[in-house]
């Protein structure tokens, strides 16, 4: 069991990191935009014994409340960029849902571009393609409107309604985060020589199937998309049927076993 950071690893991106006794990949994933790295706690025992979860803990919330959220995600991407250096050191697959998958997309044109370690594939959930308008700003809406939005998008874990003070505190972030994702338009593409592969809730009013076939002109090789039961909010309703569809993309890491004790941190 490896139960220590490597020095050359940033402790603070990534937060709730199970580690494995001989890891094949690592498994990094980004959050939804108003989310940390808790998004991805109901993954932790789901997993092959052979992969590593690293959940990515962005700035501006949970235990990094004190860092400054950068002002565009493409700042974000390359703080990110840096952030991860010491965590490419295995070959790796990178997960992004919704902004996350904005980032993850971003990130893997860095590393293209910049001659780094790339992933075995960039996997994308319920995102727009880059170059792609988003559909509207809701990031300037008043408290109630926003949060009806969150309500009927599927857009926050429905438990969170339950708390008041909390989510308050979620609303803030969560505006900053949408901020972003919504002034983002990237440039025309340059396809990927990384597989991608998109994800998509059948009954996703946010990022609706039309969009997500906008992804293949960010391709230059391997691509796929597949349609998933649920709404914005699938990658955490039904982790499940994400990690089968990554079991079908990725068959020869993905493959299903018995699950040894491991360790979280």
């Amino acid at each position: 069991m490896n139960s220590g950071a490597s020095p050359t690893r940033s402790a603070s991106w990534i937060l709730g990191r199970v580690t494995v006794t001989r890891p094949r990949i690592r498994l990094i994933c980004i959050p939804q935009a108003g989310a940390g790295a808790g998004s991805f706690r109901a993954w932790r025992d789901r997993l092959p014994s052979t992969i590593e979860l690293a959940p990515v803990e962005l700035p501006g919330r949970g235990t990094r409340a004190d860092d400054a959220l950068p002002k565009t995600l493409e700042e974000l991407a390359e703080h990110l960029s840096s952030g991860l250096a010491g965590e490419l050191d295995l070959p790796y697959v990178l997960f992004g849902h919704s902004l996350g998958g904005l980032l993850a997309h971003r990130l893997t044109t860095l590393l293209e571009e910049r001659g780094g370690p790339v992933p075995l594939a960039t996997v994308v959930a319920a995102a727009r393609a880059p170059h792609r308008p988003s559909g509207g700003v809701i990031h300037t809406a008043g408290d109630g409107e926003l949060l009806r939005w969150l309500a009927r998008h599927d857009a926050l874990p429905r438990e969170m309604f339950e708390y008041p003070d909390f989510l308050r505190q979620v609303l803030s972030v969560l505006r900053r985060d949408l901020a972003l994702a919504e002034s983002y338009v990237a440039a025309p593409p340059v396809p990927l020589r990384t597989p991608l592969h998109v994800l998509g809730g059948v009954e996703d009013p946010v990022v609706p199937t039309a969009e997500l076939h906008h992804w293949s002109a960010c391709a230059a090789g391997e691509f796929s998309l597949t349609l998933l039961p649920g709404s914005h909010g699938f990658p955490q309703r039904d982790p499940a049927s994400v990690l089968d569809a990554l079991g079908r993309a990725l068959p020869e890491y993905f493959r299903p076993d018995e699950h040894p004790t491991t360790s979280t941190r």
